[in-house]
């Protein structure tokens, strides 16, 4: 692996230890608060869009449909800073979705440690430990066992972390 794909996965690994700190810390609080954050992002993408719509030449207006897309963003960054709690009360399905992600990721992991064995690599079965522990954390909340949103936000913050923590210890000696 290249020094700055490693330096880019250690980095993303750092990143989703963060974040789960966070989740451990205030589930509740911190994805409403990535949830209002993302609105007021979506808000000004929409206000740039509709300002260069009525910038722009008439023809190429037509063309790019920049006040179509502006509206569109601003009602949705409004819905997500005026009802960020819908969000937590969709979070089953969100779940879902994210276990599904986390699982793929978990098969990739899988084809990593086995190309980590194939050519012979001291340390390949931290990238195997890393992958079983990915594919189990998602099978978990794809079943959705947890009856309480915090339980669950709880839950994928030790698995961030967990998952971020085996992932750079099987980087460290993937390198060896």
């Amino acid at each position: 692996m290249t020094g700055t794909k490693t330096s880019s996965k250690i980095i993303l690994s750092i990143a989703e230890i963060i974040i789960g700190i966070l989740l451990l810390i205030d589930p509740v609080g911190f994805t409403s608060g990535i949830v209002i954050i993302l609105g007021f992002i979506l808000a000004i993408m929409g206000i740039v869009s509709i300002i260069n719509y009525f910038r722009e030449d008439p023809e190429t207006a037509i063309r790019k449909g920049n006040l179509a897309t502006g509206l569109i963003l601003c009602a949705v960054g409004l819905f997500c800073i005026l009802r960020s709690g819908w969000f937590l009360t969709t979070f089953p399905v969100f779940t879902v979705f994210y276990g599904i992600l986390m699982l793929i990721g978990g098969m990739c992991k899988v084809q990593w440690s086995v190309d980590l064995l194939r050519t012979k690599q001291k340390y390949w079965f931290w990238t195997l430990l890393s992958a079983v522990i990915t594919v189990v954390c998602a099978i978990i909340i794809i079943s959705n066992p947890f009856t309480s949103t915090v339980v669950l936000w709880a839950f994928i913050g030790i698995t961030l972390i967990a998952e971020a923590i085996v992932d750079i210890i099987s980087m460290i000696f993937a390198k060896k």
